[in-house]
């Protein structure tokens, strides 16, 4: 399915291949080998989360990455240093405010992220689900919206900490 699609026709393509008479149960009895069924599972919201969210990780950082000056990837296989070792110490350290990019992305869009829970999860609430409930079926605006500045709180440390560490220079 493409990046761009709607997001709920991706949802909904996700439960029709992870559900227990879907297409992933079918091929495998097909085969000849057991169906793993784990639409509506906590391994199938992992499934799911990491495909909606990662690209929003792997654009940034690749993007990050590819500015990484050729010549000093040259100059690091001259001076000794292959593979691993050329990554780790000299693409990794100049690609960091990509990953610090890609990790803000991924993890305010997860925090807010409820439909995907009520979905494709098993009923595990996430704090998005809890506002929600608390907003839309408790009528509890005040505890919901105490609530909500649980993730700004989170992403505000974690903010401080990267900029602190000086992930945004190079941004």
């Amino acid at each position: 399915l493409p990046l761009w699609a709607s997001y709920l026709a991706r949802l909904y393509s996700w439960i029709l291949i992870l559900n227990h008479s879907g297409v992933l149960n079918w091929t495998m009895q097909s085969i000849g080998l057991p169906a793993p069924n784990i639409g509506y599972s906590e391994t199938a919201m992992l499934v799911v989360f990491c495909y909606i969210w990662l690209p929003f990780m792997i654009i940034p950082t690749y993007a990050a990455m590819e500015r990484v000056p050729e010549s000093l990837i040259e100059a690091a296989r001259d001076l000794g240093a292959r593979g691993w070792r050329t990554t780790l110490d000299v693409v990794l350290p100049l690609a960091i405010p990509g990953v610090v990019a890609g990790s803000i992305f991924t993890f305010s869009l997860t925090l807010g992220d409820y439909i995907t829970p009520i979905l494709i999860g098993p009923g595990t609430s996430f704090i998005g689900n809890v506002v929600y409930g608390n907003i839309g079926i408790a009528n509890n605006v005040p505890f919901a919206a105490a609530l909500a500045t649980v993730p700004v709180a989170i992403m505000a440390v974690y903010l401080l900490v990267a900029r602190r560490l000086g992930a945004f220079e190079a941004l």
